[in-house]
Formats: structure tokens, C-alpha cells, sequence
């Protein structure tokens, strides 16, 4: 079956959704030790969250550029994350979406929430012909995200660094069979409508 253009995968279950982040280890440690963001974790400023795991190793070269060294998978509700859905704008200007550049500018000055559509990447982190959510959250979304949506943070570093080596081995199915099962994330078409472009 053919790949949609533009498509949401994640782990996630009945109520939650698995996303990703990367940090240095003095945020991403305690972060998964207290299953919460240590205080020292910046709520002023934009955090961007993503579904897909591969796209996470592509941005943060598996674990390895400085200040992304601890991979973290982050469990929020599905109540948390599509609010942020219905309250996001797409951080770049869409021709046909939008009525005109300063509409959009105006919908993302507002809005809590931005959505970027990034090509998904395979286990040697080559960019797909298909796309990912990327989410970013701002301002009342980071704390939304903080204090409401989460649920549990687990470190994954150590997979991360173990499918990488797989990836470097040649071992390209035994990598897969580790990768976390995304699947089509049954978002329906509401909060997607202004986010397709």
C-alpha cells in the first residue's frame, strides 16, 4: 500500500501517544529518572516533539551530536496531543491552504502550536518520499505539555545506540525488528484539515 503524502505515524495506544525528544544529559536524565521536566528545562521557549523515532535519530545522529546525547521517549495523552492538532498553524506559508502570507502570519502568531511536515528517513537516515509530523509547542502548549499531557519519560538512549549499531553492522532486520511500531495514528480529518499543506 502506497504512502500518503503527508501522514502522522507514532506509538500509541487507546489514550496515549509516544514522541521523542533529545537532550544533554543534565536535562534528559533527571527528566526520565522523575518522569517529569526538571527545573531546569526552559517552558519559555519552543520544544518541538516528533512521533516518528527515525526522525529523531536523524536529528540527533542517533545520540551522538553534542546536547542530544540522552533520547528520550516521552508518553503524552491523546487528549494533550490533539489539542496541540487543532491548535497549530503550519510554520511555513502554503499557497491554497492559507488565504494569503499575512493571514498565515497572523494564524502563527497566535497559535500554541506550529506543524512541520518533515521527510521520514530510513534506518540509514535517508529521507523518504513520504512525510512526518513534526510538532512544535510554545507558550501555553509547553506547559500543557509539562504539566497536563505527560505521562512517563523513559531514557532510550541505550536502543537508540543498539539499532545504530545494527544499522553500522549491516544488520538491517534485526535493527527493524527493534524500531518502535509506528503505525497510522487515527487523528481523523478534523484536526489535520489546516495542517496539510
Amino acid at each position: 500500500m502506497e504512502e500518503p503524502q503527508r501522514r502522522i505515524r507514532a506509538l500509541h495506544t487507546a489514550s496515549t501517544i509516544t514522541v521523542y525528544q533529545a537532550y544533554s544529559p543534565a536535562i534528559g536524565l533527571p527528566a526520565a529518572r522523575e518522569g517529569r521536566f526538571p527545573a531546569m528545562w526552559k517552558r519559555d521557549r519552543m520544544t518541538w516533539i516528533k512521533p516518528s523515532f527515525l526522525w529523531m535519530m536523524y536529528r540527533c545522529g542517533w545520540g551522538a551530536k553534542v546536547g542530544q546525547e540522552t533520547v528520550l521517549a516521552v508518553e503524552i495523552s491523546r487528549d494533550g496531543f490533539e489539542w496541540a492538532l487543532r491548535h497549530s498553524s503550519l510554520s511555513s506559508y502554503v499557497r491554497g491552504v492559507h488565504p494569503d502570507r499575512a493571514t498565515w502570519q497572523r494564524q502563527l502568531k497566535r497559535a500554541p502550536a506550529r506543524v512541520q511536515w518533515d521527510p521520514e528517513r530510513d534506518l540509514h537516515l535517508q529521507a523518504l518520499p513520504y512525510r512526518s509530523l513534526q510538532l512544535g509547542l510554545a507558550g501555553e502548549a509547553v506547559r500543557r505539555y509539562a504539566d497536563e499531557w505527560t505521562v512517563s519519560i523513559r531514557d532510550i538512549t541505550p536502543l537508540a545506540h543498539e539499532i545504530h549499531a545494527l544499522v553500522r553492522s549491516g544488520d538491517l532486520d534485526s535493527a527493524a525488528r527493534l524500531l518502535p511500531q509506528e503505525r497510522p495514528y487515527p487523528a481523523g480529518d478534523e484536526p489535520l484539515a489546516h495542517l496539510q499543506g
